[in-house]
């Protein structure tokens, strides 16, 4: 008798230590007694050490498609970005962005009827790459910086009916130098897709050139303006 009380004694505490233990661990396999299964948390799988990452946005940029226009372009477009991380905190970026919209003009007599040519057409096109570093984070979303220097294409003269951009106060469609200083507000949405928000300065270095007058006028503006886009970016599954 001595020795059942004994052993019932010791078993009881084991049993109600192993109660215990099922009670505090989530009950990921089995489902509760009314049936219904507790969902599991879909940022558990976040992690900050992808090799390689992809981003797409709806992009805004505005803009001067000349030097001495009082109206800015509001240009609509795309967004395309790739990233490659080296560690943990730095990683190579490189970005293609197409911006398309209308423009003020300045004051002409080149429209139709000899009124003035009004709203037209204008382009934009970026490609450039840099360091991007990646700042606080966290399970549910993380801040990134970016320094990206390259090239952008202006299209400009599409729609001047063939006159000389500078009677509309036009660059000339051409190639320049550009660059680009922002950064990324990341929503972890699960491990592999993100929301992200980019905000940048756009600086663009174009040429005006003006045959019209005597001597012909050439000189370089540096034009800083503001972008955005909104998006998602997927985190590919190869580590660093």
């Amino acid at each position: 008798m001595l020795l059942c009380a004994a052993a019932a004694a010791v078993a009881l505490p084991a049993g109600l230590y192993a109660q215990d233990q099922n009670a505090g661990a989530p009950n990921a396999l089995q489902a509760p007694a009314n049936g219904a299964y507790v969902p599991a948390n879909p940022l558990a799988g976040v992690r900050y050490d992808n090799r390689f990452d992809l981003s797409l946005g709806m992009a805004y940029d505005h803009m001067k498609a000349g030097p001495t226009l009082l109206q800015g372009s509001n240009l609509g477009g795309l967004n395309l970005a790739g990233s490659m991380w080296l560690s943990k905190h730095w990683g190579l970026e490189g970005s293609g962005r197409a911006y398309v919209g209308t423009s003020g003009a300045g004051t002409n007599s080149a429209g139709p009827g000899g009124g003035p040519l009004k709203g037209p057409m204008v382009k934009q096109y970026l490609f450039v790459g840099g360091p991007e570093w990646l700042g606080p984070h966290n399970q549910h979303g993380a801040l990134l910086a970016h320094l990206l220097v390259g090239g952008v294409y202006g299209d400009f003269q599409k729609d001047l009916l063939g006159e000389p951009p500078a009677i509309f106060d036009f660059y000339h469609d051409q190639v320049a130098p550009a660059a680009i200083i922002g950064g990324d507000f990341d929503l972890n949405r699960s491990a592999r897709w993100v929301f992200r928000i980019t905000p940048d300065a756009v600086m663009t270095h174009y040429n005006f050139y003006n045959p019209l007058v005597s001597p012909p006028q050439s000189f370089s503006r540096f034009d800083v303006n503001f972008a955005i886009s909104v998006g998602v970016e997927y985190k590919f599954k190869k580590k660093r």
